[in-house]
Protein backbone atom coordinates (compact mmCIF):
# COMPACT_ATOMS: atom_id res chain seq x y z
CA UNK A 1 0.00 0.00 0.00
CA UNK A 2 0.74 3.69 -0.65
CA UNK A 3 0.15 7.08 1.12
CA UNK A 4 -0.19 9.80 -0.85
CA UNK A 5 0.63 13.22 0.49
CA UNK A 6 1.48 16.65 -1.34
CA UNK A 7 4.36 18.33 0.36
CA UNK A 8 4.40 22.31 -1.36
CA UNK A 9 4.90 21.66 -4.92
CA UNK A 10 5.29 17.93 -4.54
CA UNK A 11 3.52 14.51 -4.22
CA UNK A 12 5.01 12.23 -2.21
CA UNK A 13 4.52 8.24 -2.92
CA UNK A 14 5.38 6.54 0.22
CA UNK A 15 5.44 2.88 0.13
CA UNK A 16 4.12 1.15 3.33
CA UNK A 17 4.98 -1.93 5.85
CA UNK A 18 6.77 -4.70 3.87
CA UNK A 19 5.48 -3.70 0.21
CA UNK A 20 9.44 -1.37 0.70
CA UNK A 21 11.28 -4.74 0.65
CA UNK A 22 8.85 -6.30 -2.25
CA UNK A 23 8.78 -3.32 -4.31
CA UNK A 24 12.48 -2.70 -3.72
CA UNK A 25 11.60 1.90 -2.92
CA UNK A 26 10.23 3.21 0.20
CA UNK A 27 9.18 6.65 -1.47
CA UNK A 28 9.03 8.46 -4.60
CA UNK A 29 8.82 12.22 -4.95
CA UNK A 30 7.61 13.86 -8.20
CA UNK A 31 6.70 17.30 -8.59
CA UNK A 32 3.00 17.86 -9.01
CA UNK A 33 3.32 19.81 -12.21
CA UNK A 34 4.63 16.28 -13.89
CA UNK A 35 1.16 14.28 -12.96
CA UNK A 36 -0.67 14.29 -16.20
CA UNK A 37 -4.09 12.61 -14.61
CA UNK A 38 -4.84 9.67 -11.70
CA UNK A 39 -7.86 7.14 -12.55
CA UNK A 40 -9.06 4.07 -11.60
CA UNK A 41 -9.48 1.56 -14.26
CA UNK A 42 -10.20 -2.15 -13.30
CA UNK A 43 -9.54 -3.64 -16.59
CA UNK A 44 -6.05 -1.98 -16.95
CA UNK A 45 -4.76 -3.68 -13.19
CA UNK A 46 -6.69 -7.10 -14.88
CA UNK A 47 -4.38 -9.89 -16.15
CA UNK A 48 -1.24 -11.68 -15.07
CA UNK A 49 1.26 -10.06 -17.07
CA UNK A 50 2.50 -6.78 -15.95
CA UNK A 51 5.96 -6.42 -18.33
CA UNK A 52 9.43 -7.36 -17.39
CA UNK A 53 10.21 -7.14 -14.05
CA UNK A 54 13.21 -5.40 -12.65
CA UNK A 55 13.64 -5.62 -9.76
CA UNK A 56 10.34 -6.19 -8.18
CA UNK A 57 8.11 -9.21 -6.81
CA UNK A 58 5.31 -10.44 -8.70
CA UNK A 59 3.16 -13.31 -7.86
CA UNK A 60 0.56 -13.83 -10.39
CA UNK A 61 -2.74 -13.08 -10.39
CA UNK A 62 -2.28 -11.65 -6.13
CA UNK A 63 0.28 -9.46 -6.02
CA UNK A 64 2.56 -6.42 -8.15
CA UNK A 65 5.47 -4.61 -6.59
CA UNK A 66 8.34 -2.71 -7.97
CA UNK A 67 9.77 -1.50 -11.43
CA UNK A 68 8.06 -3.63 -14.70
CA UNK A 69 8.89 -2.59 -18.21
CA UNK A 70 5.96 -3.37 -20.59
CA UNK A 71 5.10 -1.52 -24.11
CA UNK A 72 8.20 0.40 -23.50
CA UNK A 73 7.41 2.26 -20.46
CA UNK A 74 8.75 2.31 -17.11
CA UNK A 75 5.75 1.63 -14.50
CA UNK A 76 6.28 1.06 -11.00
CA UNK A 77 3.51 -1.35 -9.56
CA UNK A 78 2.43 -1.64 -5.89
CA UNK A 79 -0.66 -3.34 -5.72
CA UNK A 80 -2.64 -6.19 -3.74
CA UNK A 81 -6.14 -5.30 -3.27
CA UNK A 82 -6.64 -4.40 -7.29
CA UNK A 83 -9.94 -2.78 -5.88
CA UNK A 84 -8.25 -0.25 -4.58
CA UNK A 85 -5.88 0.48 -7.58
CA UNK A 86 -4.88 3.93 -8.62
CA UNK A 87 -3.16 4.62 -11.97
CA UNK A 88 -1.30 7.88 -12.35
CA UNK A 89 0.08 8.95 -15.73
CA UNK A 90 3.35 10.82 -15.72
CA UNK A 91 5.68 13.00 -17.67
CA UNK A 92 9.37 13.77 -17.22
CA UNK A 93 10.04 10.86 -14.88
CA UNK A 94 11.98 8.19 -13.96
CA UNK A 95 8.40 6.23 -14.35
CA UNK A 96 6.03 6.86 -17.12
CA UNK A 97 2.90 5.49 -14.99
CA UNK A 98 2.53 4.18 -11.44
CA UNK A 99 0.02 1.62 -10.71
CA UNK A 100 -0.42 1.53 -6.59
CA UNK A 101 -2.99 0.64 -4.17
CA UNK A 102 -4.25 3.32 -1.46
CA UNK A 103 -6.43 3.34 1.51
CA UNK A 104 -8.69 6.13 -0.54
CA UNK A 105 -8.45 5.54 -4.18
CA UNK A 106 -11.04 8.65 -4.32
CA UNK A 107 -9.19 11.08 -2.39
CA UNK A 108 -5.93 10.29 -4.09
CA UNK A 109 -7.03 10.86 -7.56
CA UNK A 110 -9.35 14.08 -6.28
CA UNK A 111 -5.97 15.01 -4.44
CA UNK A 112 -4.25 14.71 -7.94
CA UNK A 113 -6.18 16.24 -10.26
CA UNK A 114 -7.18 19.61 -7.86
CA UNK A 115 -6.13 22.86 -10.07
CA UNK A 116 -3.66 23.49 -7.00
CA UNK A 117 -1.75 19.71 -7.84
CA UNK A 118 -1.73 20.40 -12.15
Amino acid sequence: MVEVTKEGSNILFNVKGLHKLWAFKSQLQIPAAHIRSARQDAEAVKGWWKGWRMPGTSIPGLFNAGTFFKDDRRIFWDVYHQKKAVIIELEHEEYDQLIIEVENPEAVIALLSSPQTA
